[in-house]
This record gives structure tokens, sequence and C-alpha cells, in this order.
């Protein structure tokens, strides 16, 4: 069969990029067309998101696929992270943009809700994880502050429903990506319209849901003259990357009630979870903590988000800033020779969401909690990564808890598979084998989605047997599960 080709906007926190992937009918091939920085705006004291660079960026990445490839391009979708948004007005036009969900505008605002519907009803809604970055506090917070825009918005759109709407004009809410915004009913499949009654929030904001797979339409005539790419359609993937990225997990076993593998999607974040084949909202959830938020397929994904490598993101930029230009490898290398287990911390602690210095609020951290304080780089970073390794040991120890099974295999994905080091801690940490892989995940699941999603339903089992035979993952076998199991039990 003759190649098609699709393109994946991959939209992170810290960057982003254009990635084309060819498929013959069996192998899926990648080629990076285009990668940019992104980061928030400080903007009169607020943190936003720069939509039209971003807008900007993405559309010099369709551009060099469109003189690479041209009318071999036959779709495109966005996948982003989850909770951030804007609106569009009556007349469909945007209204701001969309505020960072690191913004100080939550704060206190996951207690001042739990006044007004109790915490376990909201959970009982929406099954979702309490983070006071959930775009529910956000409306809230907007709600409070009398907000003129929230009162003017027509439609909500999440930041990947947004560049869909710049692409073709289509006004859509995908599913996984709402399901991030614990304003969802995960068992009810909608919006969960009760709760945010009980809020008053205005429902018009909430749309009706798109699925992973859905053709919203061809690129707007402007795009398309602007990227030579013609009769392309976007074609709407997982748009949260977790949900992608889980798509293309290499596991051949079907969507159940008790797996046997888990996931780790880790980047600057690590979602550790399952998938299952139906949400999972009992009273042990909300005890830990627990998400259920949409996968691809209908799949719920069960998982916790952990602070990934954030951590070490944050530290070298403070370093970078102080003229001393580490690279990753080099990081890693003098995290490497720095002595192991020295130094545990929670990387979820509130005090490590965005300091001004992070090594230093490791090392204030460190000393708050009576473990011994850092005092090299190496130390720093490797008590970075032992720490968020240690936080993935304890959230799996949960998730087998709450599937009723011991989870023999956990498959990590997303960037941070490039962390050798990092994967060696994970599998000595929790004493389970690690198959690392593929790096690109998120981008991988989102083009094999749009591939799909014009064939027919969305076959999981179908897109992961193309993922194993196009990518050889890495596999880590836990090597010093001891000294971890002497120093956290």
């Amino acid at each position: 069969m003759a190649r098609k080709v699709a393109l994946a906007v991959d939209l992170g926190a810290s960057g982003g990029r254009v990635v084309s992937g060819a498929f013959d009918g069996r192998i899926l091939e990648l080629e990076e067309l285009h990668r940019f920085e992104n980061a928030p705006v400080s903007m009169a004291g607020q943190l936003t998101w720069d939509l039209p660079r971003l807008w900007q960026e993405v559309v010099a990445g369709l551009r060099t696929a469109g003189s690479r490839h041209g009318a071999a391009v036959s779709t495109v979708g966005v996948d982003t992270w989850g909770v951030d948004f804007s609106f569009l007005g009556p007349d469909g036009m945007l209204l701001a943009n969309p505020v960072c969900y690191r913004d100080a505008r939550t704060r206190g605002m996951l207690a001042a809700a739990e006044r007004t519907v109790p915490r376990g009803e909201i959970f009982d809604a929406t099954g979702l994880q309490f983070m006071e970055i959930n775009s529910l506090y956000q409306f809230l917070a907007l709600k409070a502050a009398n907000s003129s825009i929230l009162s003017a918005a027509d439609r909500m759109l999440m930041i990947p429903d947004l560049l869909h709407w710049l692409l073709c004009g289509a006004v859509s809410n995908e599913r996984t990506n709402a399901s991030t915004t614990q304003c969802y009913d995960p068992r009810h499949a909608d919006w969960a319209f009760g709760m945010l009654d009980r809020f008053g929030l205005p429902r018009r904001i909430f749309g009706p849901l798109t699925d992973p797979g859905t053709d919203l339409g061809i690129l707007r005539p402007e795009v398309a003259v602007e990227t030579g790419l013609h009769a392309v359609h976007v074609v709407v993937p997982g748009t949260h990357d977790t949900a992608s990225a889980v798509a293309a997990v290499p596991a051949p076993e079907p969507p159940s009630s008790r797996p046997d593998w888990c996931y780790v999607s880790l980047g600057t974040w690590a979602l550790v979870g399952a998938e299952l084949d139906r949400p999972l909202v009992s009273a042990e959830c909300l005890a830990r903590n627990f998400t259920n938020e949409g996968g691809v397929g209908g799949t719920t994904r069960l998982l916790k988000n952990v602070c990934g490598l954030w951590l070490v993101q944050q530290c070298r930029a403070a370093w970078q800033r102080a003229g001393q230009g580490w690279t990753w490898d080099q990081l890693t290398a003098l995290a490497a020779e720095a002595p192991p287990l020295a130094t545990l911390v929670d990387p979820n602690d509130p005090s490590l969401v965005a300091p001004a210095d992070m090594p230093e609020a490791l090392r204030a951290l460190a000393k708050r909690a009576g473990e011994p304080v850092p005092d090299s780089t190496g130390a720093v970073v490797r008590a970075a990564l032992e720490s968020v390794a240690a936080a993935i040991r304890r959230t799996l120890r949960e998730l087998d808890e709450l599937l009723g099974r011991r989870v023999s295999r956990v498959h990590v994905v997303g960037g941070g598979v490039k962390n050798r080091l990092l994967c060696q801690m994970i599998a000595d940490a929790t004493g389970r084998a690690v198959v690392a892989g593929p790096v690109e995940a998120t981008a991988i699941g989102n083009l094999l989605v749009q591939i799909a999603g014009r064939e027919g339903p969305i076959d999981l089992r179908a897109i992961r047997a193309i993922v194993r035979d196009s990518f050889e993952p890495e596999r880590y076998e836990p090597r010093d599960a001891a000294r971890w199991n002497d120093r956290l039990d």
C-alpha cells in the first residue's frame, strides 16, 4: 500500500514539536520536522501561555511538512497537557490567552470548593485526583473574581481544542483532555452537570464531547495556503498527551479490570497508573488520591500524578542562569557518581511547584525533612531522581492495593526513557522489570490514532502491534532492590 503520512503536533509545558509518521501498513517511521520551546509568560502578575507564538510555531512545523511530504500528508492532530483552557465568545472569537496551571490564582480554591460541595461528593461525581491546578479550581477562581471573561464566555476549549479550532474552525471538546478538568463524570461519560450546577458554573461553556479518532474536517483555507497542505483532515487523537502515550505502550494484553502491567509516562510529570476497561471510583481511590482519566478506545487511565523531571529541568535552568551550562548527559553523569540514596524528599511538596531557585528549594526541603542536605551538583540531581523513583515506588504499591494484585511489569514511556539512570532507579526502587520505550510514545499514539480513526473504530490491540513491530524497547531488571528496601521499608 502507498505510505500514508500523518502529522502530530505534540505540545508540552516546556516545549513542542511537529512530528510526521509515515505508515506503510505495518511499520511506522517517525521524523521530527520542527521543535520549539514553550514556557509561561508573566503578564500583569499572571502566568499565561503565549498562544499566538505557539500557533506560529505550529504553522512553521506544518509548513515544513508541506515542503517535505506534500500531498502524501492526509491528517494532523494535536495533543497537549491537561487542565488549561480558554474561551470563545458568542461571536466565535478567542477571548484571552490561556492561563498557566502554575499561576497563583487557584491557591485556596480547593478548600473553598469543599465548603460548597464536600470532597467525597466531588470525587463521586468526577473520580478525579485532587490537585489545586485542576480546571475546576481555575473556573472557581474566575467566578470568585467576578471575571468578565467567564461572564462573556460562550464555549470553553482546552489547549488542544483551541489548536484544532485554529486549524480547521471546528469547536469541540475532546474526551481524554476533558477528563482532566474535574468537571467530567467518567461513569456517565459526560460533563458532571449536577456538580457544576451546585458550583454555579454556566452549563453553556461545556460543549458536546468528541472521541479520539473523530474527523473534525479539513484545514482552514488560509492555513492550507500558508502551509502548502491541501485536503488535509484534522483528526482528533487522544488529545491529553498521556492518553496518546498510553495508547502507544507496547503491551500485548487487552484492557481489563485487573491488568498485570502498569505504565509510567515519564516527562515533566510522572504519571503512574494502569489501563482499565471501566472507571474505578471508590472510597479507596479517594483515600489514595488516584484519578480516573479517559483513555483511547473507551478505556480508563487509573493513575496518580507524581512530579517527574520538572525538578531536574528547573535545577538546570537555575544553573544556566548562574552561567553553568550543564547538558542533560553531564548532569546524569554527575548524579551517577554521587552516593546512592543519601537524600530523599517528597517531589510533590508544594515548595517545589514553582520556586525561584530549584536547587536551593531542594536543599531547604531536605533540611526541613531531616535528610542530609546535598552539597554538590551531582548530589542535588541524584536526590531529585531518586526522590522521583521513590515516589513511583509508593504509588505502585498503592496501585497494587487498588487493583487487588501486584503488577509484574512497568512500561516506562516518554522522554524520560532517555535517562537510563532513572529507568534503572525505577526498576530497583519498585523491584519490578521495567520495559522502557518508546521514547516518542506520545507522538506515536497521536499518529496511530489518527491513522486508525480514518479506517473505522479504534482497535488498541492493532495499534500496539504496530508499535511492537516498529520500535524496540529496552529492558531493565532490578539489581539493587535490597538497598532500596533497606532505605524505605
